[in-house]
């Protein structure tokens, strides 16, 4: 998972990453802590609510979620 690009596409959409761990329905810590890579990776159901909050386009999302 590519986090810089994510954290800087969160940063391009005006929304802080407070807002968006509200905005999929995860608390703060646990967003805070999965952005850190200190726990779980994201499901496919809060990358899908990430895309959709962001507005992400296929490719970005490809290249957030599954780069190595």
């Amino acid at each position: 998972m590519n986090i810089q690009m994510l954290k800087g596409k969160i940063m391009e959409s005006g929304i802080t990453q407070e807002a968006m761990a509200d905005a999929i329905g995860m608390s703060r810590c646990t967003f805070y802590r999965k952005m850190k890579r200190k726990g779980n990776t994201f499901t496919v159901e809060e990358m899908n609510n990430i895309v959709k909050t962001i507005h992400l386009s296929k490719e970005e999302a490809v290249s957030i979620f599954f780069s190595t």
